[in-house]
């Protein structure tokens, strides 16, 4: 059980401390990481910023991933869509949905700044816990077409067949608990608040 998201991320930090002074670049995915990749930043001497997916969501149950699609149109889609009701035409359709989010994301956040290049850098993708995994794989996805000199999952909870799901698209995986007992991110956290846009957006700018 974390406190909450600030405690989770200054306990990654201290797992993370190998990379300390290699001015690792840290992502989170919005939106509830990225204050947390703010700290591990901090923490590290690195370079915060944010990787921008979203999950697909299934037809009539909003909260249940079926996949997740990054910044380029890339989809993941897991293997129980189908069994979910998703067509071939709701996939598409729905990535168009989530690809307009994505596009209002990227003005607002960092209509400011240039994103920062990850290419050739060890790059740190932050999330406050993995439920299936589909938006971390979709945003390992992207980075690695960027060229990183290494790519690391950072997560305070997950389960492990969901670690198991995201291993082979990162070169380290670090995940601070992985109990059998996972039904929701948010059990695992004492305050789990939701993170708004402006606390976002300050956070990027700051």
């Amino acid at each position: 059980m974390f406190a909450d998201r600030d405690e989770a991320a200054v306990r990654l930090a201290a797992e993370l401390g190998k990379y300390r002074g290699m001015n690792p670049l840290v992502l989170g995915i919005p939106r509830g990481a990225v204050p947390m990749a703010k700290i591990i930043a901090g923490k590290l001497g690195g370079e915060a910023d944010v990787v921008l997916v979203r999950k697909l969501r299934a037809p009539g149950n909003p909260e249940y991933a079926i996949g997740a699609v990054d910044e380029s149109g890339w989809a993941y889609v897991t293997a129980v869509a189908e069994r979910a009701g998703a067509t071939p035409e709701y996939i598409e359709a729905e990535k168009g949905r989530q690809l307009e989010v994505i596009r209002e994301r990227r003005i607002r956040y960092t209509a400011h700044r240039a994103a920062h290049d990850p290419a050739g850098r060890i790059v740190i993708v932050v999330d406050d816990g993995l439920a299936t995994g589909s938006t971390m794989i979709a945003a390992l996805h992207a980075l690695r077409e960027r060229k990183p000199a290494k790519l690391v999952c950072a997560v305070p909870v997950a389960p492990p067949e969901t670690l198991e799901r995201v291993r082979p698209h990162a070169d380290e995986v670090v995940c601070l608990e992985a109990p059998e007992d996972f039904y929701a991110v948010g059990q695992f956290y004492r305050h789990f608040p939701q993170v708004e846009d402006a606390e976002v957006e300050r956070l990027l700018r700051a």
